[in-house]
Formats: structure tokens, C-alpha cells, sequence
């Protein structure tokens, strides 16, 4: 499950980016959105989430619509809202059955504890 996580302090646009990224989930599009957020980061003005949505053929007019009036908002929130309750302080957090997985984000140390995580279930 993926969850948002905006942090305005450090990423000035996270937090419509988040919005952005729900909006192509509407249109069915939450990961394609998703993947070119992750791969331009730091280009995540308006403009640029409109060029995003464009790219990916989204219907624009809806995606504006659905920013300029916040549709997302409060999901965004329902998210940060239920990270903080976990624990969550920074992106990314990973969840590995439920409990909040805190060594390194390098693949083979993440492959195995899920891996040692399948081995117990």
C-alpha cells in the first residue's frame, strides 16, 4: 500500500504533487504519475505537473480542476495524519507486516528482511 507523505519544508510542491498523483489515480494513472514525479524531482511546479499530465494523457482540464479545488486534500492528510501515528518521520518508511522497517534501503538488505519476514508468516 502507498501512502503520501508531503514534506513542504523540504519539497516546496510535495504536497500537490501528492494531490497531482491522486488525480491520475482517478484517471487510472496513480503509478505512471508516480514514476514521473519520482524521476523529476525537484520539477514539481504547477506547470511542470501539468506537463506531466499532458504526457501522460491524462484529461487535463479535470487534473486542474481536481488541484484548484483540493479534491485531494484531506486524503493527503488522512496519510500524514496515519504516518505520524506509525511513526513515521521521513520518506520513504517502509512497513513490512506491519512493523516499520528501519535498516537500510539498499536492495540486499531489504530483500532479505522481507524475505526473513515471508520465512516467519
Amino acid at each position: 500500500m502507498f501512502r503520501h507523505f508531503p514534506q513542504p519544508d523540504i519539497h516546496p510542491h510535495a504536497q500537490h504533487a501528492a494531490e497531482a498523483a491522486l488525480s491520475a489515480a482517478k484517471q487510472g494513472k496513480f503509478w505512471q504519475m508516480h514514476d514521473c514525479l519520482f524521476q523529476n524531482q525537484g520539477a514539481h511546479g504547477l506547470g511542470y505537473l501539468v506537463e506531466y499530465a499532458v504526457t501522460l494523457g491524462l484529461e487535463v482540464n479535470q487534473f486542474l480542476q481536481d488541484i484548484a479545488r483540493d479534491v485531494h486534500i484531506e486524503r493527503v492528510q488522512q496519510d500524514v495524519d496515519s504516518g505520524i501515528k506509525s511513526g513515521v518521520s521521513k520518506t520513504p518508511t517502509f512497513f513490512i507486516n506491519g512493523v516499520r522497517y528501519d535498516g537500510e534501503f539498499e536492495g540486499a538488505a531489504l530483500s532479505a528482511e522481507i524475505a526473513k519476514q515471508i520465512e516467519q508468516l
